[in-house]
């Protein structure tokens, strides 16, 4: 009796040798769920997975059921993404983002939005010419909202009061408990202080289409602290270790997290 099948519109967030020849794909399916599947034979030259899988591509894909991997039976493949593997830079900024989607989605669970999110910011870190790592930063920023990890940029996370942000200072801000504090309450919240420009930013990017954020220039020094931010409030909020992060602060900010 034949295994049952079902067809995945997909994004390839990791792959895993497995043996001599075969490889296990790590998928964010269209639902915003997670998908693991085995492609037998897809590391060997002559495979018709070989291409159609690589890494940040997107494809339909026929799955069957398997005891406990399913297993690939057909690719076609929608979009490529060549760039985000061909430039080491482009490449780097890609990273983050799949890494963070493949250690914070599961399989049937789905999230609503984060598909599209995650083709849109890949496109954007593919085409812009700007600084890709702001779409970077905006696809972290954007991806932990629908992942239910917003940080509060404006509002007091006290009393909901909206602090003045005035450029050059550095506003009170708890990562325990999820945002800006205001002066009356920072007194009942454990604190650390924020440059008000990465706030700025963080909040403009969060709610920026990929089209407008394309256009944007963010000084290189507020793009590394608020990268440096968004590190932090992964690894506090999702227990993630970025290594891709760490990889790009080293290779690209010569610094480290």
């Amino acid at each position: 009796m034949a295994s049952p099948t079902k067809t995945v519109t997909a994004l390839v967030l990791r792959r895993t040798k497995l043996g001599e020849t075969d490889v296990i794909v790590t998928l964010l399916a269209e639902d915003g769920s997670q998908v693991k599947a085995v492609a037998k034979g897809a590391r060997k030259p002559t495979s018709s997975f070989a291409s159609r899988l690589e890494l940040y591509s997107v494809a339909k894909i026929l799955v069957a059921e398997g005891k406990n991997l399913d297993i690939v039976k057909e690719v076609r493949l929608l979009e490529g993404n060549e760039a985000l593997r061909n430039d080491f830079f482009r490449s780097s900024a890609s990273a983050p983002l799949v890494e963070l989607l493949a250690k914070s989605t599961y399989e049937n669970q789905p999230t609503a939005r984060l598909f599209a999110l995650s083709r849109a910011a890949l496109h954007s870190i593919a085409n812009t010419p700007n600084d890709p790592l702001v779409a970077t930063l905006a696809g972290l920023l954007k991806a932990l909202a629908f992942l239910g990890f917003r940080p509060s940029f404006t509002e007091c996370v006290g009393c909901g009061d909206t602090p003045e942000l005035a450029e050059g200072t550095r506003q009170t801000f708890s990562f325990f408990d999820g945002g800006v504090v205001c002066a009356r309450c920072a007194a009942h919240h454990e604190t650390t202080l924020v440059s008000a420009g990465v706030l700025q930013w963080c909040n403009t990017l969060l709610y920026s289409t990929f089209q407008e954020i394309e256009a944007y220039h963010v000084p290189a020094g507020v793009l590394e602290e608020a990268l440096v931010f968004t590190n932090e409030w992964i690894h506090l909020h999702l227990g993630i270790s970025m290594k891709s992060l760490a990889f790009l602060f080293k290779n690209v900010f010569n610094s480290s997290i």
